[in-house]
């Protein structure tokens, strides 16, 4: 026995564990399924318990209905108040007077005391008082600013779901910024000329976010598609028709324009020939209906701004003679709200815009003032704030999304300040915040209600994002995380130029240029880009238009023109050549003498 103990110690040692040669431990099998059978079956009967308590509740809740209803219906036969149905375990015959059944206290996280439910309350009311302050939804802890270019960004337009954000300014660019393709360097993923050399005054999505509405300053609204194609141009009235409602379309500048809220094919202009029109995309050729605008003594206004109600059952435009006119949609001829003195006569009303509920309408007037009118008493506003400098005639004001504030943008002299974002609270009009944006005026301002961010355009080519982590939702959150790509070389050549060093300048490529930089020397050069001969100036007198000589029609006023001989009696003018022709006879008397 001994020697087999020193095996296994020398066995252990070689082989490098303890425990060699221990006894392996046994299982009772039986005892083990005894064990778990027992388990299953008290198992199954706490499923059953709880799924019986389940019945009696629902059992008990059916049976007070139909007892309420029967003592309603005033029957109290014997049979409907007898119980249908197994018997009642002991524990739940019990009931009170109100018939309620008394379950057992849920054990454990279940059950809540009474002073969580106090603290709940707590809370909930600390909630409330949050969502109480209006101010503190504001999305503006942090921002991103999209270079636009130098000039004023005077549009700007977000789709409906806030992935993609259209910049329009004074140098008549149009760019696109998709913020889910976007990363830190922040660029335009697309830039355009639609209307060619007219500044874009207008840009908006339809309410699918297809298509876009370009209002520029030329007479002929245009509408892209979401990557900037041509779908639809707006045709050009004629200027020599008097009546406007007989022309096709608008005659001279535009001033503004929005989609139809409900239906998507529907957009409306207004312009400078002193109509708002409403068009349809399937019909390029003629206008749908005309509102015309009119003064108090009946003559024609021109209209600076219009919008749609929420509904898209009212038309409102804002005019140059200080009046607010709303039509409704389906009857063109007379308006059905009109204030006579919205604002000064002669001051641009920038902007009209409609509260979420449909009430109230805010105008921002190029008097300097921002006034909230209710269109069921359109006499009078509701509230006015005043000292708000407006030198732009787009200056955006709009309903934040819960529709408790209002913001619209000041404009500031170049180095004089800073352009500033105002909200106003709705309801008592008091000025609740505000934000220093840039030293340049702001001019459009866009609260998204989806992505909860605000979008800026100002009078130095910046377009500004503001957005809070929390509060706000995808769109300039998506781009500010993603890290700048490197720009690959491959990109940046786009075509492969083979130069050998020795090679004739004769049999050399030119290199590609930019096309842009090209037009821009070319547009400098007088005699490329043709520049026409400016007009005759200064006061002219006796048939001289100013410099004798200076053009082809002064040339001819001075030496054709000026015959100042009197032939109001023809026989004195015919005698006055008699003594010429008797001493000098060439023409007539040469062929009398014979």
């Amino acid at each position: 026995m001994e020697e087999d103990m020193s095996d296994d110690g020398e066995m252990a040692s070689v082989m490098g564990f303890s425990g060699f040669g221990k006894k392996a431990r046994t299982f009772d099998l039986d005892a083990i399924f005894e064990q778990t059978r027992r388990t299953a079956i008290e198992r199954s009967q706490r499923i059953t318990f709880c799924f019986d308590l389940q019945l009696c509740f629902v059992f008990f809740s059916f049976r007070k209905q139909e007892s309420e209803s029967s003592s309603d219906s005033g029957s109290d036969s014997d049979s409907e108040s007898e119980l249908i149905g197994p018997p009642l375990p002991p524990q739940y015959t019990a009931q009170d007077d109100d018939e309620h059944v008394r379950l057992p206290r849920l054990p454990g996280n279940a059950a809540h005391s009474d002073e969580d439910d106090d603290d709940e309350g707590e809370t909930q009311d600390d909630d409330d008082d949050d969502d109480d302050n209006p101010v503190k939804k504001i999305p503006d802890t942090h921002e991103i600013t999209l270079q636009h270019g130098t000039k004023t960004v005077s549009a700007l337009a977000l789709d409906p779901s806030g992935a993609r954000l259209v910049t329009g300014g004074y140098d008549y660019d149009v760019r696109f910024w998709d913020f889910a393709g976007m990363d830190q360097a922040l660029q335009a993923f697309r830039s355009l000329q639609p209307c060619e050399c007219h500044q874009i005054k207008s840009l908006q999505y339809s309410n699918t976010g297809d298509v876009i509405l370009v209002v520029s300053g030329n007479a002929q609204a245009k509408v892209l598609d979401r990557d900037g194609f041509n779908v639809m141009e707006c045709v050009k009235g004629d200027q020599y028709i008097v009546d406007m409602a007989k022309t096709k379309g608008h005659t001279a500048m535009l001033n503004s324009g929005c989609w139809h809220p409900k239906i998507k094919e529907e957009f409306m202009t207004c312009s400078n020939d002193g109509t708002v029109r409403t068009w349809d995309l399937s019909s390029e050729k003629k206008h749908k209906s005309v509102f015309k605008p009119r003064s108090f003594q009946g003559k024609k206004v021109i209209p600076t701004c219009c919008t749609y109600s929420r509904d898209g059952k009212l038309i409102a435009a804002g005019c140059q003679d200080g009046t607010i006119q709303i039509w409704d949609r389906n009857l063109s001829v007379h308006t059905k709200f009109h204030c006579r003195q919205a604002h000064i006569p002669g001051s641009d009303t920038s902007c009209l815009s409609f509260s979420y509920d449909g009430m109230t309408l805010a105008s921002r007037g190029g008097d300097d003032t921002l006034k909230m009118w209710d269109i069921r008493n359109f006499r009078n506003p509701v509230n006015v704030a005043t000292g708000l400098t407006n030198y732009f005639t787009m200056t955006d004001c709009c309903f934040s999304p819960d529709d408790k504030l209002l913001v619209t943008g000041t404009s500031v002299k170049k180095d004089e300040g800073n352009g500033k974002l105002v909200f106003f609270e709705r309801a008592s009009f008091q000025k609740v915040y505000e934000i220093e944006v840039t030293n340049a005026s702001v001019v459009r301002c866009l609260w998204h209600p989806k992505l909860n961010q605000i979008m800026v355009g100002t009078g130095n080519g910046l377009s500004k994002v503001y957005y809070d982590p929390v509060k706000s939702h995808r769109g300039a959150k998506l781009c500010v995380v993603k890290s700048q790509r490197k720009e690959r070389q491959a990109e940046t050549l786009t075509q492969d130029y083979i130069i050998t060093p020795h090679a004739l300048p004769m049999f050399r490529e030119a290199r590609q240029r930019s096309t842009r930089k090209q037009l821009e020397k070319d547009r400098l050069d007088p005699k490329k880009s043709h520049k026409p001969e400016p007009p005759v100036s200064g006061p002219g007198r006796g048939g001289r238009v100013a410099a004798h000589g200076g053009t082809l029609s002064s040339f001819i006023v001075k030496n054709i023109a000026l015959d100042k001989t009197d032939d109001s009696n023809p026989r004195q003018a015919i005698l006055r050549h008699a003594k010429e022709a008797s001493e000098n006879p060439y023409w007539v008397a040469p062929a009398y003498t014979q």
